[in-house]
């Protein structure tokens, strides 16, 4: 979204955008909850069993990654939120 468009809306547009920004912020919520809690259940699955490889580790870093790129991306909605 370019700055333009944002102060060209009118304000029923910025009323529609602001609750898409509040819809995928809880989204994004569930998503790294849901990546934890897989994450977690893997390392304690892993702790508890016999055979403690290191090789069953390394699927659990499929969610941190996930988890790092949601964290970390560009904020795309960081003037909306301003406003």
């Amino acid at each position: 979204m370019n700055k333009k468009d944002i102060y060209t809306m009118t304000d029923e547009e910025l009323a529609i955008e602001g609750q898409n920004l509040k819809k995928s912020k809880i989204l994004h919520a569930l998503a790294i909850g849901f990546l934890a809690g897989i994450l977690v259940f893997g390392l304690i699955a892993w702790a508890l069993s016999s055979e403690q490889n290191f090789g069953f580790l390394i699927p659990m870093l499929i969610p941190v990654f996930f988890i790092h790129r949601m964290l970390k991306k560009p904020n795309k909605n960081k003037e909306l939120e301003e406003l």
